[in-house]
């Protein structure tokens, strides 16, 4: 991996991690496009150019994470079944989930889903006057139904944002648990992967690191800030249609290029 694949995907990574998108499936699929495949530091690097789009979210929203213990409590509630599953499920989904193929077709039945949810619920009201009045109960669900976007290609963020829906939020509610949520889930997974990697780490890698973490960190900060009043005015079917859009894209990709590739050698 060179200098430019690096910044392409942290700009990626950023760009899409708290979007309903999938930045899992994003990464996979443009690093397939780029021919980046299984090299063991690629694997480190995605993963730890994470922590740039989690220090967007902390500048970002510290003022909330400063205002009491009460939300740190309900987010930990909401983690608890994401840390148990991923656990006992983490060799399985690292094993068997991780292809473009599976990727694409999650990418579109997530964003089915997201323009039903769009037309149906968007529109209630919030049961809560403030987002740290959620119920334990609540943010429970939120995180059980979070569980589903360890499968590549559904989206953390469109997971949460969908719970949170279904358990009293409002969108805009929705949309930042999903990012204060964020940070527990993506800091414990990240520092899981990290301790589970094996790749070698010299002075061009930690440049590469360098450079993927500040991408991540910038395109994260856009992305979010245009985010919320997006979300707050067209809700979230505009993302159902793009996933639906890229989806079908890299389907037709894969499904080509291996018709070219097998043209070739005959």
């Amino acid at each position: 991996m060179d200098v430019v694949q690096a910044v392409i995907l942290s700009i990626v990574e950023g760009a899409t991690e708290f979007l309903p998108v999938s930045s899992t499936g994003h990464m996979i699929l443009v690093s397939y496009m780029m021919k980046i495949h299984d090299q063991a530091f690629v694997k480190t690097f995605t993963i730890a150019i994470q922590l740039g789009a989690i220090a967007a979210i902390v500048m970002l929203y510290y003022r909330r994470f400063l205002q009491g213990i009460d939300i740190y409590i309900k987010l930990c509630v909401a983690f608890i079944p994401t840390a148990i599953v991923g656990f006992l499920a983490y060799k399985t989904i690292k094993t068997y989930l991780f292809n473009p193929l599976g990727v694409s077709l999650a990418l579109v039945v997530g964003g089915i889903v997201l323009i039903v949810i769009d037309r149906r619920v968007i529109a209630r009201e919030s049961r809560y006057t403030a987002l740290e009045d959620i119920s334990y109960k609540n943010a429970f669900f939120i995180g059980l139904i979070q569980c589903l976007s360890m499968i590549p290609g559904v989206s953390r963020a469109a997971a949460t944002i969908i719970g949170g829906v279904f358990n009293g939020l409002d969108k805009k509610q929705a949309t930042e648990f999903s990012f204060l949520l964020a940070v527990p889930t993506m800091c414990a997974a990240t520092g899981y992967d990290l301790l589970k990697t094996d790749a070698a780490v010299g002075s061009t890698e930690i440049m590469l690191l360098a450079c993927g973490f500040i991408g991540a960190f910038f395109s994260a900060w856009v992305a979010v800030r245009l985010f919320v009043r997006f979300v707050e005015n067209h809700g979230f079917k505009l993302f159902g249609y793009y996933r639906i859009a890229i989806g079908i894209v890299f389907i037709l990709y894969m499904t080509l290029g291996g018709s070219a590739s097998l043209l070739k050698n005959l």
